[in-house]
């Protein structure tokens, strides 16, 4: 054994091992001590006297924090006044005092109930009662884990407030948005390893290793999603991915993928035919890129998200001859942790009769998915500016539809 080696088993941790170095955080320091007070305001109007956060994207949006330890229970307690604290398991206290030194680490072991740990950090912030604000619809908050923490302060109020933090989170600031064109790079990396690595007789899984490879490689993070990769064959089933089937001849690839820089996403999506596409093929990828420009035009500022779908599908049905059937043309999306890119919890779409209105900083994943005749799908990330929409994901910019003999190929306007 070497003498690092013998340290270690000894118990000692070689210098920078313990994490208490700190890395430069996603948005300057000065970005999360306004989000904390513009949040404290809100409490104050809402009567809150502390909140209770699970969401990694919160946490995230609100210290900074990016680790894989959200498996197990996680827990930032805001109170009105003072330092955060985080309740989380005592083996990450490296990592959080790393990445978070300005937070309070409140541990629990492995074996021991973590509710014990919020309810005494709620008396501490809550010590003559009140309300507390609790993030009911977060995935990361298991409904039996609540119960506990009520039941053992039943002295203090509690008030869902689950679309606070997730509403200051959709209007991305210019550091956030600078995270979102890095990961907009990356993405367009990913998509043209995969496109090149598609041919006839290639199976899925070597197009995935390619597009993961080549995001890793050019500085991507893990994704909140791996690469969707599928034949058109499965293009209805949703969130499966790749696995060992050959691309044949006649039969499409969808490949949906996204960059991670800092946690921040900017998503896309092609479709490849590698011989000559079936019938219908062509026109439903007229169709979706018209209908993606389409609704590109309309998402403005001051726009409803139902009159972007109005738009998108009314551009898909002018080609198609078909009123699209899919429940959506897009979501915000930004920060994510896996299982997901679109930031946990309820997902903004851009949906019918949608009535939220589109603002500047706004980031969405633009999607124009079409079925009939044929499957057809091309997304892009689209970044909301003061006066119209930019799409950051714009590689490759022809649909790798073949053209017939003497057509140009579909291009997005």
């Amino acid at each position: 054994m070497t003498a690092d080696l013998l340290a270690r088993s000894a118990g000692d941790s070689p210098p920078g091992a313990t994490g208490a170095e700190a890395p430069v955080p996603p948005v300057p320091a000065a970005e999360y001590a306004e989000r904390t007070a513009a949040l404290r305001r809100a409490m104050r109007r809402r009567g809150l006297t502390a909140l209770a956060l699970t969401s990694p994207e919160n946490i995230h949006y609100l210290l900074g924090l990016d680790h894989l330890g959200h498996f197990a229970f996680t827990l930032l307690v805001l109170p009105r006044s003072g330092a955060p604290v985080l309740v989380a398991r005592s083996m990450e206290r490296h990592t959080l005092r790393g990445q978070v030194p300005h937070a309070r680490h409140a541990p629990y072991g492995d074996g021991r109930d973590p509710a014990r740990v919020v309810a005494r950090e709620l008396r501490r912030a809550c010590p003559d009662g009140g309300t507390v604000g609790v993030e009911e619809q977060s995935m990361a908050f298991p409904p039996a884990v609540l119960a506990r923490i009520r039941s053992l302060r039943p002295e203090l109020a509690w008030a869902d407030c689950s679309a606070l933090p997730a509403r200051r989170r959709r209007i991305k600031s210019p550091a956030e948005t600078a995270l979102v064109r890095s990961a907009a790079a990356i993405s367009g990396v990913g998509m043209r390893a995969a496109l090149a690595a598609a041919d006839v007789g290639v199976s899925e899984r070597t197009v995935a290793a390619q597009a993961q490879r080549a995001m890793t490689e050019a500085g991507g993070a893990q994704p909140g999603f791996v690469p969707l990769i599928r034949s058109t064959r499965r293009l209805g089933q949703e969130h499966v991915t790749w696995g060992d089937h050959r691309i044949v001849t006649g039969e499409g690839l969808f490949v949906e993928l996204s960059g991670c820089v800092r946690r921040y996403h900017a998503p896309m999506s092609r479709t490849l035919y590698c011989a000559e596409p079936p019938p219908g093929a062509r026109e439903a990828a007229e169709g979706a890129y018209a209908g993606l420009a389409a609704a590109r035009e309309a998402l403005v500022p001051g726009a409803r998200t139902g009159e972007v779908f109005a738009a998108w599908a009314g551009a898909v049905a002018e080609v198609t001859g078909r009123r699209p059937r899919r429940h959506h043309c897009g979501y915000l999306t930004g920060a994510g942790f896996p299982p997901s890119w679109v930031g946990g919890g309820p997902v903004l779409g851009i949906r019918a009769g949608g009535g939220t209105r589109v603002r500047p900083g706004m980031v969405f994943h633009l999607m124009s998915w079409v079925e009939l005749p044929a499957g057809y799908v091309v997304s892009d990330t689209a970044l909301v500016g003061a006066d119209g929409c930019e799409l950051l994901t714009r590689a490759p910019d022809a649909s790798p539809c073949p053209p017939v003999s003497g057509e140009a190929p579909y291009e997005l306007p």
